[in-house]
């Protein structure tokens, strides 16, 4: 019996789907929610908070401040709680209210920017804001996720070996882009394997991350309205960019077959199955697609009728009547 003393060592890191009876896509999903801070994120939140300290910069009476969209937040609030450290997230109103009272009940102080700074968004108003506060006192700590390469090392030391051993004749990987860790991380480590692996990256409709155009986005999660500092598209082979409503439209096929995951999922797993209905040789690939989070902080959002209706308009009018109960894998093969 495993026997813990940190939140943080809770975690089931070889969970594997097989999306095969969902959609009838040759798709593996490595589920990556199963620990107490609920999603990825928690990777790169430690290993961020452990090379601060290490290198002095974190010490006791240090207040960490980190702009997020939710996930990162709530691994931070939860570490830091744990660890003896304060923390201030900045965030924006599309933060899910399931995630700002997640990171409330840990001690942490959550502040809503609701103002875009032109061009760069909400999360250029955030990121102006926590330099704002850096620039405040000495007290506060910003980790930088966008640009910290300890982001990136937590995949590449543990996200990408855990795919590769389970999937030792990988062929295509699906990873979403957000802040480009996870991504980075996990195309360095399979650029430096013997077999060749296709890194797909799976961004957002609105985002800029690769050279689009900025578009309002409601789902929090993936996407960014600036370029995140750690990207290296040398390292993706591809990119497939996903519509809101098709994010929403996997969510819910999932949902309807007993797996609820968050936006962040539906949107890559819908990229995997549109790249894989592209590919005449899919059936033959060994593909695995990455689920950064579980669906419960969404259920006043992506899983809410009310909300789905006012932000997106009535599924009734998404598709053609007949289509709506086919598999996303099939829809995306007749687009």
């Amino acid at each position: 019996m495993p026997v813990v003393s940190a939140p943080y060592e809770i975690n089931a890191d070889d969970v594997f789907v097989n999306l095969e009876s969902v959609f009838g896509a040759p798709l593996h999903l490595k589920c990556e929610g199963f620990n107490l801070a609920g999603s990825v994120k928690l990777k790169a939140a430690l290993e961020m908070v452990r090379a601060a300290e290490r290198d002095n910069i974190l010490t006791p009476g240090s207040v960490i401040v980190e702009s997020s969209s939710g996930n990162l937040g709530i691994a931070l609030s939860m570490i830091a709680a744990h660890r003896g450290y304060g923390f201030l997230c900045v965030t924006d109103s599309r933060c899910n209210r399931a995630s700002r009272r997640l990171m409330e009940s840990f001690g942490a102080e959550v502040r809503v920017v609701t103002q875009a700074a032109g061009e760069r968004g909400l999360l250029g108003a955030r990121l102006d804001m926590v330099r704002e506060l850096c620039e405040e006192g000495s007290k506060y700590v910003w980790l930088n996720q966008y640009a910290n390469p300890n982001n990136w090392q937590a995949h590449y030391r543990t996200t990408a070996p855990a795919v590769a051993a389970e999937f030792p004749e990988l062929d295509v990987l699906f990873i979403g882009a957000g802040t480009g860790g996870t991504l980075m991380g996990c195309a360095r480590y399979f650029r430096e394997q013997p077999r060749p692996v296709t890194i797909v990256a799976v961004d957002s409709v609105g985002s800029v991350t690769f050279g689009g155009p900025a578009l309002p986005r409601m789902i929090p999660g993936l996407g960014a309205g600036v370029r995140p500092p750690l990207l290296d598209s040398s390292l993706v082979d591809d990119v497939v960019m996903v519509p809101e409503r098709d994010t929403l439209h996997t969510c819910h096929a999932m949902a309807r077959r007993g797996f609820l995951f968050g936006g962040s999922t539906g949107t890559v797993v819908s990229g995997a199955l549109r790249w894989l209905a592209a590919r005449r040789d899919a059936a033959e690939l060994t593909t695995v697609a990455l689920a950064p989070d579980q669906g419960e902080r969404y259920l006043d959002s992506v899983y809410d009728p009310q909300w789905v209706e006012r932000h997106f308009g009535s599924p009734r009018s998404w598709d053609n009547a007949a289509d709506r109960d086919l598999p996303a894998y099939q829809l995306a093969r007749d687009a």
